[in-house]
């Protein structure tokens, strides 16, 4: 018997590693809730307040700009992204990087559903980045800063010309509050409460930079915009909606929550704290790698793998051997073994990502947890490698 086929004797205690809804602070209870003003208007002194809260707290953490508007609008990331989308673009060419899921989708969104005339998708498959040479920054350009069903992330913020004429439209879901994001080089950005800090889902944050306002002021799309969607009334920004107003009625319940995930976040030393923490748990996660027989990183060049949404590959032969279906099959077999075992829930990859699993990494998790879970991949693989040779026998 191998060391692999052994049960390990140490547990994760915490066991949620999903990609979104991520894990709770450290620590976090529903008592940390206890304090929502529930049952009240969003409109009323107090509520709005909470809501304003959020925005000051998150924009001092991420060291964003004075000058930029930052703004809680509904259906998550996806809502602050489409929201952008609707709203900007038009007024030049856009060039779309797509390289996982949420990427295509966005591609999908601009050549499909917004008809735009002179859209530009540049494409690269799961593990790999488009080429960033390549974007023609005369042009409007829609990208995500980490691809949270891929595991890959851009390496910085060089690729961006600071002389830009059209407008850098970034999704960072995943890489708010865990990755630098240089913003003199962005002139939208936007995230989700669900992910780095671990907040409850249904809330997005929506980012615009002095350009992206002006480009509301000047430009008004042909299209009609349904009211979850318009940003600009009169040819101007609604500032209401970068005050704490907000657009539809938001959970008073999940803004409590983001408060106390922004409180904590100040407490561990706010974003070099978070990076920090964040990191750690990509590099326990790389030496076990370094040393595995059967995993991989599914993003290929070590200067653009993520270190939240932390995705692997299955490198075993006989694994390699099998037909996609199968290699799906797998793959999930192994996460449903380790979710039955309660030492890890979620690690299934996203439902259009290659087979392999997915680890979230973010700030939350501590890296203690990530040591603990590592044998367990190590035990459920052999599990899985030694059912799959007895059906081959």
């Amino acid at each position: 018997m191998t060391a692999a086929d052994t049960r390990p004797s140490r547990r994760p205690a915490n066991p949620n590693f999903a990609s979104g809804p991520c894990a709770k602070r450290p620590g976090w209870s529903l008592e940390a809730l206890s304090g929502a003003l529930v049952g009240r208007s969003h409109r009323a002194k107090g509520p709005h307040a909470r809501l304003a809260e959020v925005i000051a707290r998150s924009k001092a953490i991420l060291g964003m700009p004075d000058d930029w508007r930052l703004g809680i609008v509904p259906a998550s990331d996806t809502g602050a992204v489409e929201m952008a989308l609707w709203s900007l673009l038009g007024a030049r060419g856009v060039d779309v990087l797509a390289w996982e899921s949420f990427t295509g989708e966005w591609a999908t969104d601009v050549v499909n559903q917004l008809k735009l005339p002179d859209a530009r998708v540049l494409r690269a498959p799961y593990g790999r980045l488009p080429d960033l040479a390549a974007v023609d920054w005369s042009r409007d350009v829609v990208f995500a800063w980490n691809g949270t069903t891929s595991g890959v992330r851009v390496p910085d913020g060089n690729w961006i010309a600071p002389d830009r004429e059209g407008l850098a439209i970034c999704d960072a879901t995943s890489a708010a509050f865990a990755m630098e994001l240089p913003w003199d080089r962005l002139d939208v950005v936007t995230w989700s409460w669900q992910k780095v800090l671990g907040g409850e889902a249904g809330h997005g944050m929506l980012a615009l930079s002095p350009r992206a306002a002006e480009r509301l002021s000047t430009f008004t799309p042909d299209r009609p915009l349904p009211k979850i969607f318009r940003l600009a009334k009169g040819g101007k920004p609604i500032e209401g909606i970068f005050a704490g107003d907000t657009i539809n009625t938001p959970s008073m319940l999940c803004v409590e929550d983001a408060i106390d995930g922004l409180r904590w976040a100040e407490s561990v030393g706010g974003l070099p704290g978070l990076i920090a923490r964040s990191e750690a748990n990509l590099a326990a996660i790389a030496r076990w790698v370094e040393r595995s027989d059967w995993a991989g990183f599914l993003a290929e060049d070590p200067a653009t793998r993520s270190c939240t949404s932390i995705c692997l590959r299955i490198t075993a032969p006989w694994f390699a051997g099998l037909e996609p279906a199968e290699q799906n099959k797998a793959a999930k077999e192994i996460a449903a073994l380790l979710d039955a075992e309660g030492v890890a829930h979620d690690l299934a990859p996203y439902r259009d990502a290659p087979p392999g699993l997915r680890i979230w990494g973010g700030a939350t998790v501590e890296t203690a947890e990530i040591e603990a879970l590592l044998p367990w991949l190590d035990w459920a693989f052999a599990q899985i490698t030694a059912r799959y040779a007895r059906q081959a026998a």
